[in-house]
């Protein structure tokens, strides 16, 4: 077994929902950026998806508008694998292969499914307990290196580390897992609600005014923008001011990262302006990157079939991948055949 391994990157998103704002800045954006230095997996995770109930009619067009989605952003199916994750059983197999390395205090402990499943606990599915389990499949069945995530999703990475070492010790098989990497990156990897500063940028809020979608045309975007939520103060005058200001903060960490820029030089662009300064020139902002993105998805959806082919190819590339990796966790773990 190799001692060292190759820098790969694995990351996701679910099929649920509108992908918005949040998405494209706090994921794909820097997917972009990490394309251009490292082999990437991108992958569409369906899997992940049906943990909750879905409609398998909406759950597969779901699944094609997402992977528009990565490439209208820029991903670029030439140099970056882009797949729906059911195509590959390697990650099912190897999910429940970790199943019986984890442990159960390991899942008590993950936030997300106490958040998601609240006082329905005995409720929810057994696939929405294991699911870290199964993200950690998704990213050691390529070994991947490193792992672009949001704060929220941290927690689950941590997991796939302590899974991999699990692993590794208790096969007497050291470094056959490399132990990943979190990359958390930009000023706007967290995007809140525009109608709740305290609240994440949700794909699942009832409120469409609450988030930009993807797919959203100019019009939507400067009204949206224009609706939401501010307090009564000017914009500040430095960073601290706008500590117990959470709308302001997000409407001014959005323009940073769009701007590429620090919260401090927008604060020196806008201080003591009224919100609707602010608001109009971070339209046009938004609307300059995310319109074009928007009518490329809509190129890309009107031939379905072409969208199946590239996850095709995509989930070909995987499995190849994955194949030996699969085979050498059934030597070690002494499956037969």
């Amino acid at each position: 077994m190799s001692e060292t391994h190759q820098s790969l990157v694995f990351s996701g998103m679910q099929p649920t929902g509108n992908l918005h704002l949040g998405n494209y800045l706090g994921a794909i954006r820097n997917w972009l950026k990490l394309q251009e230095l490292h082999r990437c997996i991108y992958c569409v995770v369906d899997m992940h998806a049906i943990t909750v109930e879905q409609d398998p009619k909406l759950l597969a067009q779901a699944t094609r508008e997402v992977a528009a989605a990565y490439i209208a952003s820029g991903v670029d199916p030439a140099r970056s694998i882009i797949f729906n994750q059911s195509q590959v059983s390697a990650h099912a197999e190897l999910a429940w292969i970790f199943n019986c390395v984890a442990r159960i205090g390991w899942l008590n402990r993950m936030t997300q499914f106490k958040e998601k499943s609240g006082k329905n606990r005995e409720a929810m599915s057994v696939g929405l307990f294991t699911y870290p389990v199964l993200m950690a499949a998704d990213i050691l069945a390529y070994r991947a290196t490193h792992v672009p995530v949001g704060e929220d999703q941290k927690q689950h990475v941590e997991l796939a580390r302590d899974i991999a070492q699990k692993f590794n010790n208790d096969f007497g098989v050291p470094n056959f897992f490399p132990v990943p990497e979190p990359i958390i990156t930009g000023p706007a990897t967290r995007v809140m609600s525009l109608r709740d500063g305290t609240a994440k940028m949700s794909k699942s809020d009832a409120s469409d005014y609450s988030r930009i979608n993807l797919t959203d045309d100019a019009d939507s975007i400067v009204q949206k923008l224009r609706k939401a939520k501010t307090d009564t103060l000017p914009l500040p005058e430095t960073e601290k001011d706008l500590e117990g200001r959470p709308e302001a903060d997000n409407l001014i960490s959005i323009f940073a990262a769009f701007g590429e820029q620090s919260k401090q030089s927008v604060i020196d662009q806008f201080r003591g302006a009224q919100f609707s300064t602010l608001k109009s020139a971070l339209s046009d902002l938004i609307v300059a990157k995310l319109v074009p993105i928007a009518d490329e998805m809509r190129r890309l959806l009107s031939d379905p079939a072409e969208i199946d082919r590239l996850l095709k190819k995509g989930a070909d590339e995987a499995r190849a991948l994955a194949a030996p990796v699969l085979a050498d966790v059934r030597r070690v773990v002494g499956f037969v055949g």
